[in-house]
């Protein structure tokens, strides 16, 4: 009992120390983007209030950031757990995307299911979608070397075209431009059905999927057989050979597992939010905000839960700070001065320098007193 107590407290402590260093630059952002907010004339204080009272004034519009922090999370693991391999999934796009037209497909072609199984197989159809699409981009990796970037970011305009085809023949709602809606026993629970406080929000069962996701994801890579081969190929492919890890089956293992997560975001984002998929005249955007949120969630899927939700108060709070008069481009501004600050390590440098000032100083004053 006391082995599991300390190992769980060892487990706890390193993932703090994971995210700790992001979380730390997260606030110095945040006072970075006050200083340039106040150089442009405009009031920090009011900037940050509009922010805020925008992505949390009142449970509705909690919700709406949660809708929003659903997706993010499941991207961002997407681009995380890839990471963790050594891989950049820059593909977390087009496996969105796949797994949207999946879901659709579907929630519609089944029909008179019970909804416990219907928004099952829903989902399951997403995240398999997605799972597949990013399959792809592994295997040409692994079994020919293919630089897992170049293919990803094809393969997010092959979905986004192959998705207007289906949405355009297929799946078309007939004189639009969108595909069918999913069948009502395919549709995710909103809490909106059950509490009066969330009647004007969209906020649906999949916040709760994605975080047991997030869990799962880390339960995974720290926990399981699976998770260490995983994670000691990222570290060093050469070395993990050497002591009997097959390389090649974990690379495309670590991007069907990113690409699921992906496509279950589509398909979450399907059955909870929109019932149907549009024809698309550009990507959705919600795949790259997962490389965001995976770099300031220092690619623990812990860390992604905390990021997924900054961004999604940032996306949700940014048009209540235009209502105040503040240029919609500081909210873009302050993302990019967060991801500036974590992705050069500023604050990890300037803590281990005063660790080093400290040793030095400790040093010298040890020599004085000899």
């Amino acid at each position: 009992m006391e082995n599991k107590m300390d190992e769980f407290k060892s487990t706890l402590k390193n993932t703090m120390r994971e995210i700790l260093y992001p979380l730390v630059a997260i606030i110095v952002s945040f006072v970075a983007g006050a200083i340039l907010v106040y150089a442009f004339g405009n009031s920090p204080a009011v900037a940050y209030k509009a922010l805020f009272l925008g992505a949390l004034g009142d449970l509705n519009k909690l919700g709406e950031t949660l809708v929003t922090t659903t997706t993010l999370i499941l991207t961002g693991l997407s681009v995380a757990f890839a990471y963790k391999c050594g891989l950049f999934n820059i593909g977390a796009e087009g496996q969105y995307i796949m797994g949207s037209v999946a879901a659709v497909w579907a929630g519609w072609a089944f029909q008179d299911l019970p909804t416990i199984i219907h928004v099952t197989i829903t989902l399951l159809a997403g995240a398999l979608a997605g799972g597949i699409w990013a399959g792809i981009v592994g295997w040409l990796k692994a079994k020919v070397g293919s630089h897992e970037v170049i293919n990803s970011i094809m393969m997010n305009y092959i979905a986004m075209n192959f998705s207007n085809y289906l949405i355009m023949t297929v799946l078309n709602e007939p004189g639009k431009a969108f595909s069918y809606e999913i069948a009502p026993t395919a549709k995710l629970w909103r809490f909106a059905s059950s509490f009066e406080q969330f009647k004007y929000s969209r906020l649906h069962i999949g916040i709760i999927i994605a975080l047991l996701v997030a869990f799962a994801a880390y339960y995974l890579l720290n926990k399981t057989v699976m998770g260490y081969e995983i994670r000691s190929v990222g570290f060093n492919p050469s070395a993990s050979e050497y002591g009997g890890i097959d390389v090649k089956r974990n690379i495309v293992l670590a991007m069907v597992f990113s690409g699921l997560f992906a496509g279950l975001a589509g398909g979450i984002h399907t059955a909870g939010v929109q019932y149907r998929v549009n024809n698309l005249f550009g990507l959705t955007g919600y795949g790259f905000d997962g490389i965001s949120v995976a770099l300031v969630g220092n690619n623990n899927p812990i860390g992604v839960i905390i990021s997924g939700f900054l961004f999604g108060i940032l996306q949700r709070g940014g048009p209540m700070m235009q209502i105040e008069g503040i240029p919609k481009e500081v909210v873009g501004i302050i993302q990019g001065i967060i991801l500036l600050f974590v992705a050069s390590n500023f604050v990890r440098v300037l803590v281990q320098r005063y660790k080093e000032n400290k040793e030095i100083k400790a040093q010298l004053k040890k020599g004085e007193v000899k």
